[in-house]
């Protein structure tokens, strides 16, 4: 599963939604969900109703489940979200490379301000 949180073991409620929406891509019932999905019985319980309730998922008489239109969109904004939120982190990095390399250039590593050309005792 490709996720922003993907390096923390705790998924966000989104993580979970997609990969119960990714299983039920094909008709399944709610041990496989439940199982493919890494939940608890009351925590699949959880999500099935609000999935259900706002219609991503649908429940038919032989307790199948089965990912509706909404939800296939909910899963292509979510996967835009998440390349979003990846280049975001990369431009957030390269920001933060850039201002140690600016603080190393301007006070030498050593936390003071380098002065060109005034000899440090010149200041004190």
């Amino acid at each position: 599963m490709n996720s922003v949180r993907s390096v923390n073991k705790n998924r966000c409620s989104l993580d979970i939604a997609q990969t119960i929406l990714s299983i039920t891509s094909v008709r399944v019932r709610k041990t496989r969900i439940m199982y493919g999905a890494n939940l608890s019985f009351r925590q699949v319980q959880k999500y099935l109703c609000v999935l259900l309730r706002n219609g991503l998922l649908e429940h038919d008489a032989d307790s199948g489940y089965l990912i509706t239109g909404a939800g296939k969109k909910f899963l292509r904004l979510y996967e835009e979200y998440l390349e979003r939120s990846k280049g975001l982190r990369q431009e957030v990095e390269k920001n933060t490379k850039d201002r140690l390399k600016l603080e190393s250039m301007c006070f030498n590593n050593t936390g003071e301000v380098n002065h060109v050309g005034i000899e440090k005792d010149s200041l004190e």
